[in-house]
């Protein structure tokens, strides 16, 4: 029989790049790419900060415990990794016979002559920091919040999403086909 530990423990190492401040659960990160804060407030976890250090410690020591330090863990290192050097997503744009235009109006991505239809689907940029670009039948997604990020771009790939054909038959739209 195994004896369990009284709290999971997990401990980040900071890069000299970023700067960190936690106030109350609000945690922000700056780097050279930009800043991203999240508030954790809602996870039953203690979070402290060090010189150049986190520690994230459980609150208790059952699976679930252990799975939320991990998770706090991933979610701290992707604050760190997009802060010092961002995040991309490649989307492509894909037509048989009616060519798409994309345009990015305001905080608006407009998908115009998409199966030739004459009302435009739209798409919302998500975060204040997303930054969207059309480079010939390519969308460039960047930014330094990889949730913002990768929802911007799953947004736009639902608004060209065809409804009521075969998706083998019928493969226009725009599809993500890179994440860095």
């Amino acid at each position: 029989m195994s004896i369990k530990p009284e709290f999971y423990v997990n401990e980040i190492v900071l890069p000299s790049e970023v700067s960190i401040t936690k106030q109350e659960n609000l945690i922000t990160t700056k780097g050279s790419f930009g800043s991203v804060q999240k508030d954790f407030t809602k996870m039953p976890a203690i979070i402290d900060l060090q010189d150049n250090k986190i520690t994230i410690k459980s609150r208790g020591n059952r699976k679930k415990d252990f799975a939320l330090v991990n998770t706090l863990q991933s979610v701290i290192n992707n604050m760190i990794k997009g802060s010092s050097q961002g995040f991309t997503y490649r989307l492509k744009i894909v037509f048989a016979h009616f060519p798409i235009s994309i345009k990015i109006k305001g905080k608006d991505i407009v998908v115009e002559n998409f199966f030739g239809e004459r009302s435009p689907r739209t798409s919302k940029i998500i975060g204040n920091d997303t930054k969207v670009s059309v480079e010939g039948e390519d969308i460039i997604v960047k930014g330094p919040n990889i949730e913002n990020v990768s929802q911007t771009a799953a947004n736009l790939e639902l608004a060209t999403r065809i409804k009521n054909k075969d998706s083998r038959v019928f493969l226009d739209g725009v599809y993500i086909y890179s994440k860095e």
